[in-house]
């Protein structure tokens, strides 16, 4: 009887053995783009390993959407596999979750943390997190009233790039404004614009002095067309011509009126002087 027992208990011991504990592993296997770009969409590949072990029942995968990670509406979240499945006899004992989400628009450059969560055999639960590369591509600038001539309606402004990516195809375009009334194109294209180097655009303006705001459209490093809306201030007494005053140019262009003027008049004396 005794030896039955031991006999029993040592087959049982066995199979408890052989029988091998539930291990899921998930790794972060593919990232496209690399880095990812702010408010565009990047591709996730997981892969979650261990899944051919009937020990871990029924599993279930998410990617969690939190910063800096969004979903399209009526996307698949959350993956649901039957351990055991995936055996020899497809050659693979691993899942393969993929996701297509948007990064967000103001995600920080460089790693950004993600977080997924996984529960398998009999209610255990996990997460993980994995850094998600992201590039910030964004440009950045500045921008003022360099020169107006209030004679013309003449008015230019100078943008500096700030950022660190050159950046294509630089349009600035004025929208409708009180006080500030363009005559003439309301858009200027600019052209290609290389980081930390500046450009000017030019507009015919009937404008009174305040604050306004000029949209500027480019094309980042990756070949995405953004827009950026800025302020400028703008005031015309900061210019001479404007407030009645005479600009340098003026006063340049009637000295040399009088230089001449003054020549052949001298000229003109000595040539009377030697007649006599």
């Amino acid at each position: 009887m005794k030896r039955g027992l031991v006999f029993v208990l040592l087959v049982f011991g066995i199979s408890l053995i052989m029988a091998e504990a539930c291990q899921i592993d998930v790794s972060l296997l593919n990232q496209d783009p690399y880095p990812a770009v702010q408010g565009d969409y990047v591709k996730l590949v997981f892969q979650i390993d261990g899944v051919a072990n009937t020990e871990c029942n029924q599993v279930s995968f998410e990617l969690l959407e939190k910063y800096p990670l969004e979903f399209d509406d009526g996307q698949q979240r959350v993956f649901s596999i039957d351990s055991g499945t995936y055996t020899a006899s497809n050659y693979q004992d691993f899942f393969m979750a993929t996701y297509r989400v948007i990064v967000d628009a103001d995600a920080l450059d460089g790693s950004n943390p993600i977080e997924v969560r996984y529960n398998y055999g009999l209610g255990s639960t996990q997460t993980k997190e994995f850094d998600m590369e992201v590039e910030d591509v964004r440009a950045e600038f500045e921008i003022f009233v360099s020169e107006y001539n209030d004679a013309t309606g003449e008015i230019t402004l100078e943008i500096l790039s700030i950022g660190t990516h050159d950046i294509e195809a630089l349009t600035l375009e004025m929208p409708k404004q009180e006080g500030f009334v363009i005559i003439g194109s309301e858009t200027n294209i600019v052209g290609d614009l290389d980081s930390n180097e500046d450009t000017s655009a030019d507009f015919k303006v009937d404008a009174k002095d305040g604050t306004y705001s000029v949209l500027m459209r480019y094309s980042d490093s990756n070949g995405e067309r953004r827009s950026i809306e800025m302020e400028f201030d703008f005031d015309a007494g900061q210019f001479p011509s404007s407030n009645g005053g005479t600009s340098i140019w003026t006063k340049i262009f009637w000295l040399a009126v009088i230089v001449v003027v003054a020549w052949i008049g001298w000229k003109q004396w000595k040539k009377r002087k030697k007649r006599k």
